[in-house]
């Protein structure tokens, strides 16, 4: 199998990786040191070499694969191991879901303290390559390097071909190489951002300096019957493939008269949320996605929901005192979770149901704790491989608020009073 180059001069020795563990790294044991290993896979023996060490901690890279795990697969691509990408190429599909699986799990148990359920079902992606719809090249300032940051640096790794991206953005990235060849740019580098949609790839900045800006930033995609308008200045899920049912789990079993959509990007969760509720608020910190979101909802004729823009946490904090009874919350907070102040509005306005969409395992952990104390139970989890060849997964929590516990049944009672 392919092996990552390492760099000498530093102690080396031969593990085996018993588990891959939150952030994809391998788990080994050398006497009393536990040792972080990227890039390997359960049932590897290598010899590694340590990088660094912290306390009984040591963090290593692959030297020499001495004997390959069942599940190591030789990644396609010619950039692994220096690309800073994709960093389960070396798994077969199979036990990249597996592996995704059991960080859920080792994050429900660490993190939230709760024993995980026996079974987390997690949906495949339809496509395990080319599938990402949306991709950020950097350009190296007065060089023609074209690609990725290099795995740990701010190194451009130049990329001809990423087996990850759909063929359209293949064909731009392609375009975009020959372009800066024929014409490098010291004036515009930096990145760019490509971004495809229903009516082709759109690009920012665009080759063509005559392009029309609000054309150039725009586009749309279809998912369940809805239609959203985005761009490359706000969040939009890069795996179109598995959206429908992403959507249909996320707001399962949603019902009532008012409904929270925090962290609400363009309205991917509002629209549907709208044609559930009496009233939807979506809030969102990005002006950008906010605007693209009131557009979406105006142009589904959805005239019940609103968008504020503003930061999640400050708005909840303004507004939890005044806001009506809340039945549903939806969040989707990016990778680094929900604020703590957000949390403690969650609670303090003690919704009966809660929907939690997460792409970190570790940071949901985390937020679920504090849900958790609070009187919340989970009642499902599913996770969603959004992201194949990665250690990364998207997770879909439902909680649901325990009435037998006293001190929830004496806060709902002191907020039914102040309203």
């Amino acid at each position: 199998p392919t092996t990552p180059k390492a760099p000498t001069g530093a102690e080396e020795l031969e593990v085996t990786i018993e588990r891959l563990l939150p952030g994809g790294v391998g788990f080994a044991r050398a006497g009393e040191r536990t040792l972080l290993v990227g890039l390997a896979a359960p049932g590897d023996r290598l010899r590694v070499r340590i990088e660094r060490v912290r306390g009984r901690v040591a963090f290593a890279s692959i030297v020499e694969v001495l004997a390959p795990s069942p599940v190591r697969v030789e990644p396609p691509c010619p950039y692994f191991g220096r690309c800073g990408g994709c960093d389960f190429q070396q798994l077969n599909y199979e036990a990249q879901l597996a592996a995704k699986v059991e960080i859920i799990r080792d994050c429900l148990r660490r993190i939230a303290r709760i024993e995980p359920p026996a079974e987390i079902p997690i949906t495949p992606s339809p496509a395990v390559w080319q599938y990402r719809s949306r991709a950020q090249w950097q350009f190296e300032r007065g060089g023609r390097r074209l690609g990725y940051f290099e795995r740990g640096t701010h190194n451009v790794c130049d990329v001809a071909v990423c087996p990850v991206v759909i063929p359209a953005l293949q064909e731009t990235l392609e375009r975009v190489r020959a372009e800066l060849k024929e014409h490098p740019r010291d004036a515009r580098t930096g990145e760019f951002e490509a971004v495809a949609g229903d009516s082709g790839v759109m690009l920012w900045p665009p080759l063509d300096e005559e392009t029309d800006d609000a054309l150039a930033r725009e586009q749309t995609r279809s998912i369940g019957g809805e239609t959203y308008r985005f761009g490359p200045d706000c969040f939009f899920q890069i795996n179109h493939t598995l959206l429908e049912p992403l959507i249909t789990e996320a707001t399962r079993d949603a019902e009532g008269e008012r409904a929270l959509d925090l962290y609400c990007g363009v309205g991917l969760f509002t629209l549907p949320l709208a044609r559930r509720f009496r009233h939807v608020v979506g809030v969102e910190g990005n002006p950008s996605a906010t605007r693209y979101a009131r557009r979406n909802l105006s142009d589904a004729g959805l005239t019940h929901a609103e968008i504020e823009t503003s930061a999640v946490g400050d708005w909840l904090t303004r507004r939890t005192e005044s806001l009506p009874p809340i039945d549903f919350i939806l969040l989707d907070p990016p990778r680094a979770g929900a604020e703590r102040e957000t949390i403690d509005a969650i609670n303090a306005l003690a919704p009966r149901h809660i929907s939690y969409v997460s792409c970190d395992p570790a940071t949901l952990a985390r937020d679920l704790h504090l849900l958790f104390e609070r009187g919340y139970r989970l009642t499902s989890l599913r996770a969603f491989d959004l992201f194949p060849q990665t250690h990364h997964v998207e997770t879909v929590a439902h909680l649901n608020l325990s009435l037998s516990d006293t001190k929830v049944d004496l806060q709902i009672h002191q907020r039914a009073r102040r309203l």
